[in-house]
């Protein structure tokens, strides 16, 4: 479910590749790239690290069993720390979101220090559609990345956005880009951050992520009594039963729309 390469300049390429999943967070899933990154943040000649997807499809976020054992009180809020072993690693880290993203798929990947978007994928907050309040840092990561205004379109709505529909708005990442262009870019970076020295590069990242730790753990104290006065509703495990549909993350697609996304 996860692949990992390392070159011989430091670059390390994490791909998630749970396709039967969509590469949502069960949790073997979780196991395996906790363990990835827990492996990762220990070796020496690792210089930046390179969070990729599936062509289509980065993240479809918790999946329907965890999801379930939540408000059934069967898995604590705050056991699901796949963001903050994210957000520890030493080295930078850089997201190509090549692909839609939803819910904790996509605050996993904003949790970067660097994140590269595509014009034409769909990325949303659907939590309040399947009847609960947001986990993982999203109410603190996702402003941080797009805005307080939009953020609050994104969660209190369960909106939908296109990447270039986001750039139109302001989002503060690196580059939303035609989808074949995200993983290169993501890359070409990495591999101008591997030429700096290692020490430097991980005292630098250390120091500029403090903010995004900071406001994760903030998030995780709110967002963990959410889910304790959401899950504790016997009508939440009913809306995620009858709502949850891991195979098409958001709304369909729709040629037309893609193809305006495209020209935008």
């Amino acid at each position: 479910m996860v692949q990992l390469t390392v070159d011989a300049e430091g670059l390390a390429l994490l791909r998630m590749r749970d396709e039967a999943g969509k590469n949502a967070f069960s949790q073997s899933f979780v196991a395996a790239l906790v363990a990835a990154l827990t492996a990762l943040g220990r070796r020496a000649d690792v210089k930046v690290v390179v969070l990729c997807g599936l062509d289509g499809v980065f993240s479809a976020g918790g999946d329907r069993s965890v999801l379930l054992g939540l408000a059934e009180g069967r898995i604590a809020p705050y056991d699901l720390l796949l963001t903050r072993t994210l957000l520890e690693l030493p080295q930078p880290s850089i997201a190509a979101i090549a692909g839609a993203a939803v819910g904790g798929g996509l605050i996993f990947g904003l949790a970067c220090d660097l994140v590269f978007m595509a014009r034409e994928s769909r990325y949303g907050c659907n939590f309040m559609d399947l009847g609960f309040t947001p986990g993982m840092g999203t109410t603190r990561l996702l402003q941080a990345a797009v805005g307080p205004y939009v953020a609050a379109e994104m969660m209190l709505g369960a909106k939908y956005f296109r990447g270039a529909e986001l750039a139109e708005r302001g989002a503060q990442v690196n580059g939303v880009l035609p989808r074949a262009e995200v993983e290169a870019q993501a890359l070409d970076v990495a591999a101008r951050l591997c030429e700096k020295p290692r020490g430097a590069l991980l005292l630098l990242k250390r120091a500029l992520g403090l903010p995004r730790r900071l406001a994760f753990e903030e998030a995780r104290t709110l967002e963990s009594m959410m889910h304790e006065i959401c899950f504790a509703d016997p009508a939440t495990q009913a809306s995620i039963r009858e709502n949850y549909h891991p195979t098409a993350p958001g709304p369909q697609p729709d040629p037309a729309a893609d193809q305006r996304g495209q020209d935008t």
